[in-house]
């Protein structure tokens, strides 16, 4: 995990879920790194961008030296709260960041037709970026001769993990 630094940059967003029929708002804020930090709320309302900033910040220790989001008007109330001394950009191409990290969670909840629970979403939410965060590099460390025996490592580490929790899951894969 990478240390916080005053020179982060967060992307933030809001993406709609239904949840048992119900729309909810998940706020999501990616920094520089990818590094996901998100909070699930109610109807979208000022509060909920509040609900994002002023935790993740508590989260990662340091508030980030600028914000990108996309053109939703309340993001710059809620900055001038939580973070004043924040860069605010404001435009629609340079938030691809946060919006690419949607995709692993709209592809789930297609296969569900929808997440039958607060509790799955809130699964789904904590683990995604947990499992992306180990096998992805950080973005310093991308080269090819840095690449291979990170995923190298990763692999090593993942099967140890995954041999715990499902021993004979495993042990007939690797027969076959």
């Amino acid at each position: 995990m990478k240390s916080p630094s005053r020179n982060d940059g967060w992307h933030l967003d809001e993406i709609a879920v239904a949840i048992a029929g119900k729309k909810h708002w998940l706020w999501r804020a990616v920094d520089q790194d990818g590094y996901v930090l998100d909070e699930i709320s109610g109807p979208p309302q000022y509060q909920g961008r509040e609900a994002i900033a002023d935790p993740a910040s508590e989260e990662v220790g340091l508030p980030p030296k600028g914000m990108i989001s996309d053109k939703t008007r309340p993001y710059g109330a809620a900055k001038r709260r939580v973070m004043p001394d924040a860069e605010h950009r404001s435009h629609n191409g340079l938030n691809n960041r946060v919006e690419n990290s949607h995709v692993p969670l709209r592809k789930r909840e297609r296969m569900l037709q929808s997440f039958r629970s607060p509790q799955v979403l809130a699964t789904l939410r904590r683990d995604l970026p947990a499992v992306r965060s180990l096998f992805v590099p950080p973005r310093s460390n991308r080269s090819v001769f840095q690449i291979h025996p990170h995923r190298l490592l990763v692999m090593v580490q993942w099967k140890a993990v995954a041999l715990d929790k499902w021993p004979i899951h495993l042990t007939r894969s690797a027969r076959s």
